[in-house]
């Protein structure tokens, strides 16, 4: 038994679709080889059947042996028991195939997602991670899965064409010959259909993107009357990806009928040359019967095969957009020769901004431009599309570090963060190792549990929709708490709560981050009367730090924006 999800998926070949879907191939042989081994016997035996069947005729029945009858019968009897257990493993091995290879199409789309990081919404869109997530590791799998059934089809196709040589050549040659035509004659309608799917399949991606937009900013469109021009772009987008799965199916149809017709017209051309070697005399009555059961027979090799090359090339489509995926780069690759991490409780510095952050110490940022202070944040934790040395903790450039100890070391919390769907406990407590009763209590997010039926084994809908802006805003930010990082940055943490929440979650932040460096992006003087520091941006640099009072009586335009900040702020509350 394979447990699932794998420990490590591997480093993919993603060079091209073929090599992606060679390397998955490769990294699961073992359970290929046994589902093509069982398909292979599970096939055998229904091509063996009619020949026991027509000597039973011959030797049993026309010379009215019971003997011979009563043998051939228990001949037939153990085939078909040796069809059945075949048949039971072939299908357990595929579906190990189909989930194995699944499986490991989500787990690299993982570790591409973490290694991109911030990079990943510049990178691609949500649509495209959404796709691969969903419709083309089920693509991917399904290749995996018809594989065995092929196999089976191939080795019994020709035990059936060896079969019919021994009886006859010219029947023998007919299946030699006609089935690689057949092939042929599907072979125009596979191309196009390729093209056309792959057409349809970026159309898709496309669409489950912006729904998923839509989605996110559901309510700012509510807010700003924007929801009729988005529908309106909904609808065109999902017309042209209808057009285009029209095309797709028509295509289909017409190889789905091929499927039927061509081998429906090769059996009738293998029964028709069997009964008139039947009346020249040249085969036996029972190889005659025989006949109509290959005939029969030869429906499902022909039909596996057609399966196989219209599920492989919907493999190929999704393994390509794998691939691209897998081949994105962050915006800011991994140092080759990381330095050693400096000794905690250094100072955090941006040469660019002029911010200085002591070690220990609570610190907010007030911009006139949120979308600033917002950028700082993301320059604080090498989330910003250029990365440089000017930011550094305890005199040592956060470029230069190991992406894994800048990730351990410094988090930043902003107003993207989103709460995964899963058991609430999990879902806040990502290492299992916080202090979740803390960080709740901290968070002031006490009610939203209670809220919760089950309390924190209650389950988290997707994107924690069924939560309050405020609440979810109070749980993501529990969620930071509870993994305590040396540096924690928090992107304006309490711009949706409630006067009261957010002077109780101002309070009880300064206590809970003593000892550890604490930025904090707000223009609330709830939240600055507690810290230690202010450092008042202006575009890119910091014209001012200090205390929050200091700045109030020395900077008569520092005391304007926060005053002026503040009265809506308080109006809307």
């Amino acid at each position: 038994m394979r447990r699932l999800p794998l420990d490590h998926p591997g480093t993919a070949d993603h060079r091209s679709a073929g090599r992606l879907l060679w390397w998955l191939a490769r990294g699961q042989w073992p359970t290929l080889v046994m589902g093509m081994c069982f398909g292979i016997v599970w096939m055998s035996s229904q091509a063996v059947m009619p020949a026991v069947i027509g000597l039973a005729i011959d030797h049993g029945v026309a010379d009215r042996d019971g003997g011979a009858l009563l043998r051939l019968a228990g001949l037939l009897l153990l085939v078909g028991l040796v069809q059945a257990a075949s048949g039971i493993m072939r299908h357990r091995f595929a579906v190990t195939n189909w989930l194995v290879a699944a499986f490991r199409v989500v787990q690299l789309a993982g570790r591409q997602t973490v290694r991109l990081g911030g990079s990943l919404r510049r990178r691609t869109s949500t649509g495209e991670v959404v796709a691969i997530g969903s419709s083309d590791l089920s693509h991917i799998g399904q290749v995996m899965d018809v594989t065995a059934r092929f196999a089976g089809a191939v080795v019994s196709f020709v035990l059936v064409a060896v079969i019919l040589l021994q009886t006859s050549v010219t029947l023998g040659l007919v299946v030699l010959l006609g089935v690689p035509l057949l092939m042929g004659l599907i072979a125009p309608v596979l191309r196009p259909l390729d093209r056309r799917s792959r057409h349809q399949r970026h159309l898709m991606g496309g669409l489950a993107n912006t729904a998923s937009d839509i989605v996110s900013g559901l309510r700012v469109l509510r807010g700003v009357g924007g929801e009729r021009v988005f529908l309106d772009r909904y609808r065109r987008e999902s017309q042209a990806a209808r057009r285009a799965g029209v095309e797709v199916a028509r295509l289909q149809s017409v190889l789905d009928a091929l499927q039927v017709f061509l081998p429906g017209v090769f059996v009738v051309v293998v029964v028709w040359l069997g009964a008139r070697s039947a009346v020249a005399g040249q085969i036996s009555t029972g190889e005659l019967v025989a006949f109509y059961g290959y005939s029969a027979f030869l429906m499902i090799p022909l039909r596996t095969a057609t399966e196989y090359a219209n599920k492989l090339i919907k493999g190929r489509v999704s393994a390509a957009r794998v691939c691209r995926f897998l081949a994105l780069d962050p915006d800011h690759a991994e140092t080759t020769v990381p330095l050693a991490g400096p000794p905690a409780g250094g100072d955090l510095r941006d040469a660019r901004s002029g911010l200085h952050v002591r070690g220990g110490r609570l610190v907010a940022v007030v911009s006139d431009q949120p979308d600033d202070a917002a950028a700082l944040a993301d320059r604080l934790g090498l989330c910003a599309a250029e990365v440089d040395d000017d930011v550094t903790l305890g005199g040592v450039p956060l470029a230069r570090l190991a992406r894994e100890e800048v990730r351990r070391r410094v988090v930043v919390s902003d107003t993207g963060s989103a709460l995964f769907s899963g058991r609430l406990g999990d879902v806040l407590d990502v290492t299992g190792r916080g202090d979740l009763d803390r960080a709740l209590d901290v968070a002031a997010a006490a009610d939203v549990l209670d809220a919760v039926p089950g309390g924190l084994d209650g389950v988290v809908a997707e994107r924690g929709r069924t939560f309050s802006g405020g609440q979810r805003q109070r749980l993501v930010l529990a969620r930071v708490l509870a993994l305590d990082p040396e540096v924690l940055v928090l992107v304006e943490p309490t711009s949706a709560v409630d006067a009261h929440t957010e002077a109780r979650i101002a309070s009880r932040l300064r206590a809970a981050r003593a000892g550890r460096t604490t930025v904090v992006t707000t223009g609330s003087p709830l939240v600055l009367d507690v810290v230690d520091e202010v450092a008042w941006l202006r575009g890119d640099r910091v014209v001012a730090q200090g205390r929050h009072v200091d700045l109030m009586e020395g900077e008569p335009d520092y005391r304007a924006l926060v005053t002026r900040e503040s009265e809506p702020a308080e109006a809307g509350r």
